[in-house]
């Protein structure tokens, strides 16, 4: 938890389809900017450190790697956010034929299927979720590259059942 003094800051957007790693570029790169602009006049005594604001002050705990276990009890958006949220690191995942299958994009689809259930939705990889369908775009198979959903499927026959 950083409670300390601020300098200066700034605010940028972030898209539908950023995740936490690229998030983290754009901040990098606006930080070391922030501080190019921040510092001269900081040490000139322009600025004056002024205290965080409370409101909305949230803990964030060190993530794990299990953190990034997707379940599909969960609804299917929700979900889709935790795959941005966790890419790169600790990266979302299921179990699938006793191996780790990562998840690095996926969406949120309208249907109806039972929570948990595998299934073909679009031509892409899926599950069902409470309210509705949770596709997965981009997965890496345990031991092997990263490969379009579509790819994916090419090689898992036994998907569905």
């Amino acid at each position: 938890v950083d409670t300390g003094p601020m300098l200066s800051r700034r605010a940028i957007p972030i898209s539908v389809g950023d995740t936490a790693g690229s998030v983290f570029k754009k901040m990098s790169a606006l930080g070391a900017e922030l501080l190019l602009e921040t510092l001269p006049p900081y040490l000139a005594g322009g600025i004056q450190p002024r205290p965080q604001p409370e409101e909305g002050v949230t803990y964030a705990p060190m993530l794990k790697k299990e953190d990034g276990l997707l379940d599909f009890t969960r609804p299917a958006e929700e979900l889709v956010r935790r795959v941005r949220a966790f890419n790169p690191w600790p990266g979302a995942w299921i179990l699938w034929k006793d191996a780790l299958l990562k998840v690095h994009k996926a969406h949120a689809a309208t249907g109806k299927a039972e929570p948990g259930k595998s299934l073909v939705f679009e031509g892409l990889p899926a599950f069902g979720t409470p309210d509705g369908v949770f596709v997965m775009d981009e997965l890496q198979p345990a031991a092997k590259k990263s490969m379009p959903g579509k790819a994916f499927l090419a090689g898992a026959r036994e998907w569905t059942h």
